[in-house]
């Protein structure tokens, strides 16, 4: 790929790296490949085929030969007196071998007349073949060895009665357990003749014991010899065949692929070229009348019809943009309506130096669901609320006013938590056609005597930090979120707070904050970071779970609306 673009590009660079050459490169490359593929298919099929022919010719000599010897001949005399001379050797005269002592030792072989005749019928088969010997022999499997008998070769690499050669143990089993049906042969390196296909049949005496083997080599130097002549043709014949297809591909192509899109490509710069001189043409494309019936006539009558919708899409395009702008500036005010209406300025209480209280609520959108509030019932009566609406968004952000309202209201008439909820609870279900509902965690702290009356509509729990003490979650009892149900009832329990004594209470936000890996932040990790440092701050403490979560979830987008207060009791 060339690091230049197409404009940055002379004549002949456009040329080397246009759709035409890479349709007739790619061509090239497939069939080579193709071609590649087919030759070793092919290469193999005929190896093998080659390789078949010459073992079936092989072996069906040995056989014949075999049958010739059994009716002319007595084979087990000979085989027998030869494997005896052989095995009654020592360690040392067998090492002889090859050698003129050795071959004079066993001389008196050849001079037999069984021996005469046996090598006359397999020099008749010799003569007659293809194969570069037939012989008698037989393997001694003690010493994973091949011992001849009997040898026609009438030149220097003949084999006397008694030479032997060490050979593959596995072969020797093969041949000893040929059940008599198949072809029987090994393919074998060797030092001496190299790659070579030994086949044979067994001769057996009355007994059907194995006496000897009748034996044939053939060299696949001719197989190789076959191969490379194949592969010569085979190649030729695939370069014309590449060539050829490449070439008609490639005009093909750009007859129905590289000229349209060119067309197309020219029509496309002329419509944008157009566009910027401010001229307001809409027939670029329906000029062009491509007609070739396939994904590029496609991408024509696409353009065409794009060109007419975008000069619709200019026209609404101006209005649609104001209209999202005024929904912008909207959503903005709605974000700062709402943050008004929590109590945000810090210290809250400056004149009541018996307890200290920070919260702060981060919205997912511009708008959120999640709110707090507190207030001062009377000078011994401090109204704490921690709440989270069902949904995001605006819908959840009207809710969530309306309830902070409702709550609020019935907390100047009511000093019981539990009461509070059940007739806020009441007023939400008496007109909530849109089912929606509020979590809520309220409480109201007696400043004098730190007792923090508190109920639980379907909230998380709060966690409280006793005096210095590391913060624990508090499993209070729970009812059913307020607008869930009409006539619920909901239960008061107590915390009684001393000096130094914090509560912090959250929205799910907190627990359910989320990392990129789809794991949650939780509980345990929040008690973590509230105990990071138990003797900060307020403000301090609701700084190190934010720290913790922005660790936690690092770039991940946030999902939910985040909502923290924490409480400090100092006592009187």
């Amino acid at each position: 790929m060339s690091e230049k673009t197409v404009r940055e590009m002379n004549d002949v660079e456009k040329r080397h790296h246009s759709l035409s050459a890479r349709v007739f490169h790619s061509t090239l490359l497939g069939a080579i490949v193709l071609g590649v593929v087919s030759l070793a298919i092919g290469l193999g099929l005929y190896t093998y085929a080659l390789l078949r022919s010459y073992i079936s010719e092989s072996f069906n000599l040995s056989n014949s030969a075999a049958c010739i010897l059994k009716k002319v001949v007595d084979v087990e005399s000979l085989s027998n007196e030869v494997m005896q001379a052989y095995k009654n050797q020592s360690e040392a005269e067998l090492n002889e071998v090859g050698s003129e002592a050795y071959k004079k030792r066993f001389s008196y072989f050849t001079q037999r007349d069984d021996y005469k005749l046996i090598c006359s019928v397999l020099s008749d088969f010799l003569s007659s073949s293809n194969v570069q010997a037939i012989y008698l022999a037989m393997y001694d499997r003690e010493s994973s060895s091949i011992v001849y008998i009997a040898d026609p070769d009438e030149t220097e690499n003949i084999c006397l009665p008694c030479d032997w050669e060490k050979t593959d143990k596995k072969a020797i089993d093969a041949f000893f357990s040929w059940d008599g049906s198949s072809m029987l042969y090994d393919i074998e390196k060797t030092e001496k003749w190299g790659w070579i296909c030994t086949s044979g049949v067994p001769v057996k005496n009355k007994s059907g014991e194995i006496v000897s083997f009748v034996l044939s080599d053939i060299s696949l130097l001719n197989v190789r010899e076959g191969m490379k002549n194949f592969l010569f043709q085979y190649l030729i014949a695939m370069l014309l065949l590449v060539n050829i297809v490449g070439i008609v591909s490639a005009k093909r192509m750009k007859k129905y692929v590289v000229t349209p899109i060119n067309l197309i490509a020219s029509a496309a710069q002329k419509y944008v070229d157009d566009k910027k001189n401010g001229k307001t043409l809409t027939e670029h494309f329906s000029s062009l009348n491509i007609r070739t019936g396939d994904e590029v006539e496609n991408l024509g009558l696409i353009m065409e019809d794009m060109e007419k919708d975008l000069s619709e899409y200019e026209k609404n395009l101006t209005k649609v943009t104001a209209e999202k702008e005024r929904i912008g500036t909207e959503l903005a005010l709605a974000n700062r309506i709402q943050v008004d209406m929590l109590p945000n300025i810090y210290p809250a209480f400056p004149d009541r130096p018996e307890f200290d209280i920070y919260a702060k609520m981060n919205p997912a959108r511009e708008v959120g669901g999640d709110f707090y509030d507190y207030f001062l019932i009377d000078d011994d009566h401090l109204y704490l609320v921690m709440a989270d609406v069902s949904g995001k968004g605006v819908p959840a952000a009207l809710f969530m006013m309306a309830s902070k309202i409702i709550l609020g209201n019935n907390a100047l008439a009511e000093k019981s938590p539990a009461k509070i909820l059940e007739k806020t609870n009441e007023i939400i279900c008496s007109n909530n056609r849109e089912n929606m509902f509020v979590t809520v965690w309220l409480g109201i702290l007696e400043i004098s005597t730190g007792k923090l009356t508190c109920a639980n509509a379907g909230h998380e729990y709060p966690a409280v930090s006793e005096a210095g003490k590391n913060f624990e979650l508090l499993h209070d009892p729970h009812g059913l979120v307020v607008g869930g149900m009409a006539g619920m009832k909901y239960k008061d329990y107590v915390i009684q707070l001393k000096k130094g004594s914090k509560v912090f209470v959250y929205t799910d936000g907190v627990p359910e904050a989320t990392a990129s890996s789809q794991e949650m932040y939780g509980t345990d990790r929040m008690v973590e970071a509230l105990n990071q440092n138990v003797s900060a701050t307020t403000e301090n403490i609701l700084a190190n779970v934010r720290s913790s979560v922005d660790g936690f979830v690092k770039d991940a987008e946030q999902f939910d609306d985040l909502t923290m207060m924490c409480l400090e009791y100092i006592g009187s």
